[in-house]
């Protein structure tokens, strides 16, 4: 589609507004804008549109590996010649001083900037390097990047100034990203009596071939350009177009910085002009509109103080590297901000600010393409799911308190609309209403932070509140997990053993019918109403073993619930006895089976099942035993595995598979969101997951369920397994009205190596329910009022005997092949 060209700066600036970039020729049109107020908020509608309310910065420390250069630009204080009896290179000591310094302060990134090539200039610096066993200084860069990446975790950024192909592909091992500042693609500013006088790799060309080969290499890349050296507002589109067309043609360039000059003693432009405040926010404003939404643009924070403000309303969405340690050694005269400062600053100009790594996330979220394969998994664990800096500790199952400032959050409700933006408050009122979210909208929800996911916690509360009351349900129950011997290699499980799984802690089993009886015997003594049964796929099970199972459980206690049977044991057990899955759930419903468990759905979308249960049953097979069920009058939970190799939109996609056959069968009776545990799951010990959803995401799991599946699913459960009481708390504040059962033998969750324990008896669930300030209420597993004789037997109940776990020895392996566990760089099992 063609379209007539913009041939006044107001035109193109409409243009942007509606999409369109500017075309090289519109672009130069920008040059003649005076007034600000346009192009500013056409560039802050154009940002807000890529990136919403956020503002990123990158926790760093700086690391001046050396301050000889080869280059005399003469704006520069960082480079300068040798001092006698001052050493050329940090040594490895000093550099991994500065590291763990920046590691305990909670730095993510280890910047690395050094002149440029200086042996080729100073022999101190050749014989120095020569000294320390090397040839470069990008040979000495590299093993001081690989040791601050191995001994402290912290991901380099590297800035060693102009290199080739060659060159990026040895340092790409050890950093995450890279740069180099195009400064500026006038020539003339390397002319006689210009800045870059006498300075050979400040070459335009120069510079922008090794923009590409970085490129070539695949490497994610920093540029940017520095105004007020002398360039004309021409010059400046000049050379964010050449950024442009290279970011078009290899898509490595992350970032755009719009960095302001300013003038040091001790220079040639010592009595330069600095650029006024309106020419920094043109330049920014510009480089928005020229770029799109989607691109990176920053400004240094500690260049401009006192004009944050006006500095994010021209359309920037990140500030860089802040140091909590280091000065930044390329303009020591300006301090970083303090960080609370910074946020303080960027939530008056109405964003909040977030941090990211070195590497945005949009390069995270395609590590295999922009990484190397050695730092994929340290990556993949530091990110959240959006792919910006996970800042916390807590993980699911893991017995330690949740952020202190994500649980405040969730529980405490602010004035309503303040910091939340028109956009979330319109879907909110919609959900309220009952209106069908669609997989925009929720994704929109689930990117919500700081007050937006406030709110999003308080919709979901009141709509709980309008649905269910004030109560709070639980189910006694016991889980009886017959059998971990399983042919299927479903890569998050670590509960299934044997010479077919990924055979992890503890030994094969497989219960008798007489174990089973015992245990069903023993739960309803103790004030259970329901038995939970599921196990992995043992080769030897039919569909007739688990018609056993079931006669073996209603002879032990005719009365007694019974909840069992995945849609992939459901679906296996009709293929061996060779009839259709209608049928044989008709035959299960006949044995005495109650209800079915809504596990094996982990994620519904084949995309995300291929790399963590690939054997298993699709998405459509799941949904089709589901409704199979439902028809055969055969009620379900459904539940949702979430936090490793997915995304967002695969949130959403679930989700709305479920409410969509919901509407159509009303089985499902309520949805349990299950947050991955990750310690003893085969594909984190692989370095091939995350740690889990973070707080937040655990949280909102749940409070954009009950908006997103509102008015079909009424019910919401959280897992006090795996989100512990202050996480369950947290939840019953975000949507959650449920706590599940008390489970008796908690085994698969522990298996994963969560710590919150196998039992919760009523008398803790019912103070962990109360010291919320809410009703707790005992509930039969379809949701009824249980028997009156089983709820007095739940309280005080004896402790439970030791359960018998006849041994599986012919699944055993005779030698236990050792799996490697993943926390540092490289390798997998």
């Amino acid at each position: 589609m063609s379209h007539s060209i913009a041939l006044t700066a107001d035109s193109v600036i409409d243009a942007a507004r509606a999409g369109r970039r500017p075309t090289a020729a519109e672009a130069m049109r920008l040059v003649e804008v005076n007034d600000l107020g346009g192009l500013t908020a056409a560039a802050a509608e154009l940002r807000d549109a890529g990136h919403g309310r956020l503002v990123s910065y990158s926790r760093k420390v700086f690391i001046p590996l050396t301050h000889l250069c080869r280059d005399v630009c003469h704006y520069c204080t960082f480079a300068r010649p040798p001092k006698k009896g001052e050493r050329a290179f940090m040594t490895r000591d000093e550099v991994l001083a500065v590291a763990r310094a920046g590691a305990a302060a909670g730095c993510k990134e280890a910047l690395f900037t050094l002149g440029d090539q200086p042996e080729t200039r100073y022999r101190v610096a050749r014989e120095e390097l020569q000294a320390l066993g090397h040839d470069s200084t990008l040979s000495y860069l590299r093993e001081m990047a690989k040791a601050v990446l191995d001994e402290t975790g912290l991901m380099p950024h590297l800035n060693p100034g102009i290199m080739t192909a060659a060159d990026y592909a040895a340092l790409k091992p050890v950093s995450v990203s890279m740069g180099i500042m195009l400064e500026s693609a006038s020539p003339r500013l390397c002319q006689k009596g210009g800045p870059h006088w006498g300075s050979p790799d400040k070459d335009p060309a120069v510079r922008l071939a090794s923009i590409a080969a970085a490129g070539e290499a695949g490497v994610p890349f920093t540029s940017g350009i520095l105004i007020g050296i002398g360039e004309t507002r021409a010059e400046r589109i000049e050379s964010l177009l050449a950024l442009r067309d290279l970011s078009d043609r290899y898509g490595h360039i992350q970032e755009i910085i719009v960095q302001n000059f300013r003038a040091k003693p001790d220079t040639r432009m010592a009595t330069a002009p600095e650029p006024s405040l309106d020419e920094l926010l043109w330049t920014i404003a510009a480089a928005r509109l020229i770029f799109g939404p989607a691109m990176n643009i920053q400004a240094p924070p500690n260049l401009s103080p006192g004009e944050l403000e006006q500095i994010v309303g021209a359309g920037i969405n990140d500030w860089g590297g802040v140091s909590p340690v280091t000065p930044d050694f390329v303009n020591p005269e300006a301090p970083w901000p303090h960080l609370i400062r910074l946020a303080d600053d960027t939530a008056e100009a109405g964003k909040l600010l977030v941090e990211r790594l070195a590497i945005y996330p949009a390069w995270t979220r395609d590590a295999g393409r922009w990484l190397d394969k050695g730092l994929q998994t340290p990556v993949l664990r530091a990110v959240d799911a959006d792919g910006f800096a996970r800042t916390e500790t807590w993980a699911p199952g893991d017995p330690v308190d949740p952020p202190a400032e994500e649980v405040e959050l969730a529980t405490r409700r602010l004035p309503p609309g303040r910091g939340v933006s028109p956009e979330v408050q319109e879907i909110l009122a919609r959900a309220a209403d009952g209106a069908a979210l669609d997989e925009a909208a929720i994704v929109r929800l689930f990117a919500a932070r700081g007050a937006e996911f406030a709110a999003v916690c308080a919709a979901a509360d009141a709509l709980r509140k309008r649905m269910n009351g004030d109560v709070v349900t639980y189910v006694v129950n016991r889980n009886i997990n017959y059998t971990n011997v399983c042919y299927f290699r479903c890569q998050f499980c670590a509960f299934s053993k044997g010479k077919m799984s990924e055979n992890l802690r503890g030994k094969p089993y497989d219960l008798d019918l007489p174990e089973i009886q015992r245990r069903v015997r023993e739960a309803w003594e103790r004030g259970a109403t329901e038995v939970c049964m599921q196990g992995g796929i043992h080769p030897d099970y039919t569909g007739q073993t688990y018609i056993d199972v079931l006669h073996a459980v209603k002879a032990a206690v005719p009365d007694i619930h019974v909840h069992a049977f995945t849609p992939l044991e459901v679906w296996q057990g009709a293929a061996t006895l060779g009839v259709p899955v209608p049928r044989f759930l008709g035959m299960l419903k006949e044995a005495g089976l109650g209800t079915l468990p809504g596990t094996a759905a982990e994620i519904l979308d084949d995309e995300v099942r291929a790399i963590i249960c690939p054997d298993k049953i699709d998405t459509d097979q799941w949904l089709e035993v589901m409704e199979a069920a439902h028809g055969v009058g055969l009620k379900s939970t459904t539940t949702i595995m979430y936090g490793h190799v997915e995304t967002p939109t695969h949130w959403a996609r679930h989700l709305i598979r479920l409410r969509t056959l919901q509407a159509r069968t009303g089985g499902f009776t309520e949805f349990v969101p299950l947050p991955f545990v990750h310690m003893e799951a085969p594909i984190y010990l692989k370095g091939r997951a995350r740690k889990g959803p973070t707080f937040r995401e655990a949280v909102l799991m749940h409070a954009v369920a009950r908006l997103a599946l509102h008015p079909h699913i009424t019910n919401i459960q959280t897992s006090w397994v795996k989100m512990g009481p202050k996480g369950v708390a947290a939840c019953l504040a975000a949507g959650a009205n449920d706590v599940g059962g008390t489970l008796m033998n908690e085994t698969i969750t522990r298996a994963a190596g969560a710590g919150h324990g196998q039992e919760m008896p009523p008398e803790a669930m019912e103070a962990m329910i109360r010291a919320v300030g809410r009703e707790p209420r005992q509930r039969t597993t379809p949701y009824g009022e249980p028997p009156a004789a089983q709820v007095a037997a739940s309280y005080g109940a004896a402790p439970l005997a030791e359960p018998v776990n006849r041994p599986a020895k012919k699944f055993e392996r005779r030698e236990k092949p050792a799996l490697v566990r993943v926390e540092g760089r490289s390798g997998t099992a």
